[in-house]
């Protein structure tokens, strides 16, 4: 299959071309036609399955064939990072078009919003500044044709479900919804009840990484992990680099300490402002910046095509997140590596990854790495008894 079979009118074709997509993957060629055909859609696929692009192509078609008039889609996303995501998918795709996309986020000024919003026809929004938007009545949903709730899964980790639900009350009952979500838990499935009509769920390998990740574990006590990961870095082809802490603090110290290495790298963490936050993000696009280090907060919404590899700094609190997290390399038909480093404590989630995973993850050591720490503890001084 290729994107011909879809017959998508000739502007949003070029727009695929311009984006570099090959064939569909998936989770587009399963859930694309049943959008366009106006049904409603659960879609069930975990991250760098192409899913954002699953259903702004059929959106894109339909508005392109339509007349202008007013926002006709609203997609909501859990983070500012995911929706200029978003936003920034619906500008590649549809260069070629007159369709308009505003992204709504806070941390960032609201009136210039509100101006913007007068000539939208796709919203791309955050639950909480888009329920400052209508509350100020700065947002008009009367002509709205389709709505997509996007990473609903990590809506509900965020405490955003009663923010979606309020929202809600405020769309036209009639309209086309699809939900888009890694997994299932089941406060989405009783959300999803009452907002789909008759839906046809789409679901696409969410048990396990993606093929195109080639993953592993390396066992290191806690003290030595930034040793290791310089070692990493020394040893390994990388091109593009995300690292996920646990902790802000950890996060901006292991920055700095990176810097201070020669690499050139930035964090991405909770206490930055918006306008730092995307300055981080776009120079890990850009290239600017090799290495980007990051909290969870980033998990789900940086869309680098060519990060070469992901590793786990700290190794992720749930199964999910660590599918999540080594999601953001391998994307689409690309390869990439993803190394997590596991301490003794580490033992319970190295087991219960393992299991959401379906096979034992490979232990792996760096050869230069444990020479290197012999030499070290050699050379130590013995103790006197």
């Amino acid at each position: 299959m290729n994107f011909e079979t879809f017959n998508f009118h000739p502007w949003v074709a070029a727009g695929i071309v311009t984006a570099g997509y090959d064939r569909p993957t998936p989770i587009q060629a399963g859930a694309i036609p049943h959008i366009v055909r106006g049904r409603d859609v659960m879609g069930l696929a975990q991250t760098g399955t192409g899913k954002t692009a699953a259903f702004i192509l059929p959106i894109l078609q339909r508005l392109a064939v339509t007349d202008p008039g007013g926002i006709r889609t609203l997609i909501i996303a859990p983070t500012r990072e995911l929706a200029e995501q978003i936003h920034q998918t619906v500008e590649i795709l549809g260069r070629q078009t007159r369709i308009r996309c505003v992204a709504i986020y806070g941390g960032v000024g609201i009136h210039r919003q509100i101006q913007k919003l007068k000539r939208a026809d796709i919203v791309v929004a955050c639950p909480g500044r888009l329920l400052d938007h209508i509350r100020r009545h700065s947002i008009d949903f009367s002509q709205l044709k389709t709505l997509v709730l996007d990473e609903a899964d990590h809506m509900l980790d965020m405490g955003f479900i009663p923010d979606v639900r309020q929202i809600l009350k405020h769309l036209p009952k009639s309209r086309q919804t699809l939900v888009f979500s890694a997994t299932m838990p089941p406060e989405i499935r009783r959300l999803t009840e009452t907002i789909l009509n008759d839906p046809v769920t789409v679901k696409i390998g969410i048990t396990a990484p993606a093929d195109t990740v080639n993953h592993a574990f390396y066992p290191v006590a806690q003290h030595l992990k930034t040793a290791l990961l310089l070692n990493l870095l020394e040893n390994k082809n990388t091109d593009s680099v995300l690292i996920f802490t646990r902790t802000k603090h950890r996060a901006k110290h292991l920055g700095k300490k990176l810097l201070t290495a020669g690499y050139p790298s930035a964090s991405l963490q909770g206490n930055l402002s918006q306008s730092r936050r995307q300055a981080a993000l776009n120079g890990f696009r850009d290239g600017k910046f090799k290495i980007l280090v990051a909290t969870d907060i980033a998990a789900r919404g940086i869309d680098v095509s060519r990060i070469s590899h992901v590793i786990n700094y700290d190794i992720p609190s749930t199964p999910d997140a660590y599918i999540h997290r080594i999601g953001r390399t391998g994307r689409a038909t690309r390869s990439g590596e993803a190394y997590t480093f596991v301490t003794g404590e580490d033992k319970k989630m190295v087991n219960a990854i393992n299991r959401a995973v379906g096979s034992k993850i490979e232990q792996r050591a760096l050869p230069t790495f444990t020479q290197r720490c012999k030499s070290q503890r050699a050379s130590e001084p013995r103790r006197q008894g």
